[in-house]
Formats: structure tokens, C-alpha cells, sequence
């Protein structure tokens, strides 16, 4: 008895397990004859609703769908497997994004006829579909395509197709946006570079050269005159000052290694460039600033809590480690603006590219060591600078830096206000305020002005004389700006020309027609998020802000697309705007040949609509600048802007690879091109 339940129980399992499995899903398989000597197998998939199936490029847990083809002497496959748009959600379980589709879809393979004669494309196409969290099994579906010969094929053999079956692979020529790039190198603002296939030697020495390069920039350059302070009074004897100096760069490495790679992993892989571009530390690092010039000009004097100063005091015989620590993290910190995009950006290269967490720790170690050296081979020098030191010089460079850190502070308050749509640093003040600090820094070289601390002028170096003319010939630079010239020089340290209150370009471009005005009537006045981002397009770019919205566009009017990843206060992406944008062939082209769509990847203050939410590593993306950070980090692998893209209104790239950061306007203008003949072809 028990034996015949047992079994009944068997056929009842089987029988409702073959009952579940049974697929909805409708298939049929047409082809479609786009010459002779190309075809195009269309594999039509209709889904009931609330049922789903998963890309090849899925990152999740379930079964990814497969696409095998016959080997056959009778055609070549043209690349892979085109696919319909996915929808991506994050998959808890495997920590990445599933990728699936639902409705209506249709798969196409091209392929290239070699047979004269008629003939047949077998294959099976494997695929697994899920229903409110449930799966069925994966199904194998044969297919057959009939195809007919091409005429002027000089294959004559007897066609012969093997029983050995492949799967369909991606090439190089038929990847859309989200398999084409596999990493960018951007500027010293921040940028990702290709470490797949390097040598860990090699690895570790471009990202030392990218921790070289975070001295030049604005927010570290003007940190040496406090560290040259610190040292100067610190050091006891040369060997303890050197001691200080090795604990001051271990101490930097610590930092940034150890405190950036836990401060990444935390809040995620775009972390560091949140934080350089959100309104909140950059208000922070102008106060900063400004804290550090009052003292440079003699207003207070900045010193450690006596009750630490003591400690350092009591641990300098034992190798204390508190005062250059303290230093090596105001550092960082103050310095993290800059360093941030490029330390988020290697992250970014490093996960997408390799996995290998060896290589991670390697050009983590390769940053931080690049950027600490400079200040660690400083940080010797105080005792030697002490023994040069002759009347009240030291004081004038402290000065000279207070000038430097009021107007390099206010590049932070500028990016703060243009984060947060504040609307209080136009660039014309911005520039008025930097011609007075210009002024004023000249008179104080000639001696016209004195600080405390400063001793009577009673002639004028050569030096002095020379940093004197320099710092009244910047101000004269500086003055046609108030009128919108685009002063390509320091065009990356000021706000946007879009930001100026009085601007001839705008004016005669908006008044007066003048002949490089876009002129496309049809271009959409109702575009989303034009009331807030249009005044950030440079003068005589029209603009959309959502990609999907501009691919439609495009579409309509034929024309291919040049994606602008960029963000309100990006510098180079105003250096490009105004050192390759104004070429007259390279706005011409993006005028009239391609839609503009501008992607902010700092506008955190837009919403988007419920609807549009995605999520990411856990975290639910409500705003576009976020949204569009993680399409440009997701498909590009890159997180630094500006990065430009070309692409049709299907998303397929017509370039291949995207432009990053480059004032080489010759190199523009063949990129524009290429992209242009491609989408001709």
C-alpha cells in the first residue's frame, strides 16, 4: 500500500512539475533580406504579463538567455546577438544588477550570405523565465531560419554545417554602449584608466603618476605653506624633523589607502565623487580656506589644542606621531576635492576591469604613495630653510598664500553654489573679486601695502618685481571677462560663462541672429528639465537632459547623438567648452549634425518621478545626477566628466571609444567626423 502512494505521489510531482515548466512564452523566427549579401535573423519573443526573461549581459543570480548557432560554411555571423533594452535591478543575492526584459521583444543576428544557393541557420536559443519570484526551469528551443543565396557569392561548395554548436559572441563591431568600453583615461580631475591586462608593476606606476599630478591642482598646491609651518616649528633637530617628515607621509598613505578604501566600499563606488561635487564639503573646504588666509594675514595664529601639543610633545622623544598625523589628515582633507574624482575614478577602473582586489590594493598603494612624497621630501627641508631664513621673507610667502588661498577658496564656493542652485557667485563677480586679489597681491609685492610680521620694503627685487607684473597682467586678463570674453586660460576655475550677467556673445546670438545660432525649428521647447539646466548649456547649444527624450529626437529628425556626461562644476568640462567647443567646424557640427544631450552627473537637487527610480548596490537612485553617474559608470566605466559619447537613436555606439578630457581640437574635430560617418554607413 505504502509502496503504491509512494508512487502515485512520484507521477503527482512529475506531472505537476512538467506542468509548471511549460514555457508561456511565444517564439517565432523570421528573416529579413537587408541585401544580398546580408540578412538579418529576427528571433520575435512575446511574454504574458508579469512573466520575464534575462539579458545575455544579466548580472544576477538566474540564467542569462543563450543564443547558439550551427557552424555552417554558408554564412558568417556579423557580430552578436543585438538585444532589446533591459530592465535593471539590483539583485541582493548576487550584489550586482539583474537584467531582464518583458513584453514584446525581438533578438537580431546579422549575417553575411557565402552561399549562392538557398539554405538553412539551425540553432537553440536557451532561456529561463520568472513570475513574481518564481522560476522555471531553463528551456532549449530549436530554431530555423531560411535564407536565400546571394547570387555573386563565389562560394560554389556544397554547403556543409557542422553538428558542433557555438554560442553566439559579442564583437567588437555589433557591442551596444553597455559592452563597448571597458575603461577611459580622463584628466587629473578625475578618470578611470584601462588596468585590464597590465602588470601589477604597471599598475602601481600610472597610479603614482596620478598622486604626482594631485599637487598641481588648485586645493593641494596652496597646503605647502602650512606644512612648511608645521615642520619649521616642530623640528627639534634634523633627525627628529626627518623622523616627523616619514610619519607625516606613512601617515598620508594610511589616509587615503586604508580610510579612502573603507569610506568606498561603505558608501559605494561613486562616493568620492559625491562628495567632491556636493554643495556640503565644498562650503566646508571655503571655510577652510578662508580660516587659513585670516591666518596667513596675520589675524590669529592657528594652533593645536595645548593639551595635544603637549602629548606631541611628551611622545616627539619616542617617535610621537600625533602632530604630523594631525597634519597629514588636514591635508587629505582640505586636498580631497581634488584628490577625490581621481581615487573614486582608479576604484571604479579597478572593480569593472579586473576583480582582482590584489590589483585594487596595488594602485590604491601607488596613489597614496605618489601623493604623499612630494609633501614628505618638503617636509625635510624646514631645517635647511630655517638656516636660509633672512629678514621678514617667510612672512611675504605667507602672505603671497593668503592672497592664493582666498582665491583658490573660492573656486569652492562657487562649485558650492552651483551644487546647490544657490544663484549667489555670477561669474562676473567671481572674476571682480579675483581682479582685486590680483591688484592688491601686486601692490603688496611692490610694497605698497604691509601686513603684520612684514618688515619696511627698502627696495624691490628682481623676483618681486617680476611676480609684481605678473599678478597686474592676470587682472588685466582678466578684465575683457566681465563683458563674457571666454578666457580659456583659467576657464576651468571659474564659474560658467552661462552663469555671466552681462554677455555680448549671448546677447548677439539671441537678438541679433547671428549666423552660428541653432536655427532647427522643430527642436522641442517642453524638453524635461530645461527650466533648471538650460542657463548651464554654453551660449548657442541647445540642449536636451534626458537621454531617452533625445533619442526619440534624434530619430525623428535622423541624426545621430552626442552625449555631454558632464556636471555644473566640472572644469574641464568648462576648459572644453571654451578652448573646443567655440572651434567654428566643431560647433557647426554639433549645431547642426548631431542632437546635444547633456547629462549632469552633480544635479542632485531634481528629482526624478517615482517611476524612474533605480536600484543600485542596495541604494535606491531618486535623482538625475545620480541616474546619470551611474549610466555613465554602469556603461562607460568611466565616472569622470567631461566624457563625450556617440551613439544613434538605438543606443549603438558610432565610435570606438568615447572621448575623455582632451584640448587637442584636431583630435575633436576626427572624433565628431568619425562618428558622423559612421552613422552615415
Amino acid at each position: 500500500m505504502k509502496t503504491r502512494q509512494t508512487l502515485l505521489l512520484i507521477v503527482a510531482i512529475l506531472f505537476s512539475a512538467t506542468t509548471f515548466a511549460q514555457s508561456p512564452a511565444k517564439w517565432t523566427f523570421n528573416t529579413k533580406q537587408i541585401n544580398d549579401s546580408v540578412a538579418e535573423l529576427q528571433l520575435h519573443c512575446s511574454l504574458p504579463s508579469g512573466w520575464h526573461a534575462y539579458s545575455q549581459y544579466t548580472k544576477g543570480t538566474e540564467e542569462p538567455i543563450e543564443f547558439k548557432f550551427k557552424n555552417s560554411n554558408a554564412y558568417q555571423r556579423m557580430g552578436g546577438v543585438k538585444e532589446p533594452a533591459y530592465i535593471a535591478k539590483y539583485d541582493k543575492f548576487a550584489k550586482d544588477s539583474t537584467r531582464y526584459f518583458e513584453g514584446n521583444l525581438v533578438f537580431r543576428q546579422r549575417i553575411k550570405v557565402k552561399s549562392a544557393e538557398d539554405f538553412k541557420v539551425n540553432g537553440t536559443v536557451t532561456f529561463q523565465l520568472c513570475q513574481n519570484g518564481s522560476c522555471i526551469p531553463p528551456e532549449d528551443l530549436d530554431f530555423t531560419f531560411n535564407v536565400k543565396g546571394n547570387p555573386s557569392a563565389a562560394n560554389t561548395e556544397p554547403i556543409v554545417e557542422e553538428t558542433e554548436e557555438t554560442p553566439a559572441t559579442v564583437s567588437e563591431t555589433a557591442k551596444t554602449a553597455e559592452e563597448t568600453v571597458s575603461a577611459t583615461t580622463a584628466d587629473a580631475n578625475g578618470g578611470v584608466t584601462d588596468f585590464e591586462g597590465k602588470s601589477l608593476f604597471g599598475v602601481f606606476w600610472l597610479c603614482f603618476g596620478f598622486g604626482l599630478l594631485t599637487l598641481i591642482t588648485p586645493c593641494v598646491f596652496p597646503m605647502i605653506p602650512m606644512t612648511i609651518s608645521f615642520f619649521l616649528k616642530g623640528s627639534k633637530d634634523k633627525k627628529a624633523g626627518r623622523r616627523q617628515a616619514y610619519i607625516f607621509g606613512l601617515s598620508i598613505i594610511f589616509i587615503f589607502a586604508i580610510l579612502g578604501l573603507i569610506l568606498t566600499l561603505l558608501l559605494g563606488k561613486d562616493a568620492m565623487y559625491v562628495i567632491s561635487t556636493h554643495w556640503l564639503p565644498n562650503t566646508l573646504f571655503f571655510v577652510i580656506f578662508l580660516i587659513f588666509a585670516l591666518s596667513f594675514f596675520g589675524l590669529f595664529e592657528i594652533t593645536l589644542p595645548s593639551s595635544w601639543i603637549n602629548k606631541s610633545d611628551q611622545q616627539s622623544e619616542k617617535g610621537g606621531i600625533l602632530g604630523p598625523f594631525f597634519i597629514a589628515l588636514t591635508t587629505v582633507l582640505v586636498s580631497f576635492s581634488c584628490t577625490g574624482p581621481i581615487l573614486g575614478g582608479a576604484l571604479v577602473g579597478i572593480t569593472s576591469g579586473s576583480g582582482n582586489r590584489f590589483i585594487f590594493l596595488v594602485a590604491m598603494l601607488g596613489f597614496a604613495i605618489g601623493f604623499a612624497l612630494p609633501f614628505t621630501l618638503l617636509a625635510m627641508f624646514p631645517s635647511v630653510l630655517k638656516n636660509l631664513k633672512s629678514g621678514s621673507w617667510l612672512n611675504n610667502v605667507k602672505v603671497v598664500f593668503g592672497f592664493l588661498e582666498l582665491a583658490f577658496g573660492l573656486k569652492f564656493l562657487s562649485m558650492a553654489d552651483l551644487s546647490a542652485n544657490w544663484g549667489l557667485l555670477s561669474r562676473s563677480t567671481y572674476l571682480c573679486i579675483w581682479i582685486v586679489l590680483a591688484i592688491l597681491l601686486g601692490l603688496y609685492l611692490l610694497g605698497k601695502l604691509k601686513f603684520k610680521g612684514d618688515d619696511d620694503v627698502q627696495h624691490i627685487s628682481v623676483v618681486r618685481l617680476l611676480l609684481s607684473i605678473a599678478s597686474f597682467s592676470f587682472a588685466l586678463y582678466m578684465v575683457p571677462g566681465l563683458w563674457g570674453a571666454p578666457l580659456k586660460t583659467i576657464s576651468g576655475y571659474i564659474p560658467p560663462i552661462s552663469s555671466q550677467e552681462f554677455n555680448i556673445e549671448k546677447i548677439i546670438t539671441e537678438h541679433q541672429g547671428a549666423a552660428t545660432a541653432v536655427t532647427d525649428d522643430s527642436f522641442p521647447a517642453d524638453r524635461k528639465y530645461a527650466k533648471e539646466l538650460d542657463s548651464h548649456v554654453p551660449v548657442g547649444f541647445r540642449a536636451f537632459f534626458d537621454l531617452e527624450e533625445a533619442k526619440a529626437y534624434a530619430k525623428k529628425v535622423n541624426k545621430p547623438l552626442f552625449v555631454d556626461f558632464t556636471g555644473k562644476s566640472c572644469a574641464n568640462c568648462r576648459e572644453m567648452e571654451t578652448s573646443v567647443w567655440t572651434d567654428t567646424e566643431v560647433k557647426k557640427m554639433i549645431q547642426n549634425d548631431y542632437v546635444l544631450v547633456s547629462l549632469f552627473a552633480d544635479e542632485y537637487s531634481i528629482e526624478l518621478p517615482k517611476e524612474e527610480w533605480i536600484e543600485v548596490d542596495g541604494k535606491t537612485i531618486k535623482n538625475i545626477g545620480r541616474k546619470n553617474q551611474n549610466y555613465e559608470i554602469t556603461n562607460f566605466k568611466a565616472n569622470a566628466q567631461p566624457l563625450y559619447v556617440l551613439m544613434d537613436g538605438d543606443g549603438k555606439l558610432l565610435t570606438a571609444k568615447p572621448q575623455p578630457y582632451n584640448k587637442d581640437v584636431q583630435n575633436f574635430r576626427n572624433f565628431l567626423n568619425e562618428g558622423l560617418n559612421n552613422f552615415k554607413k
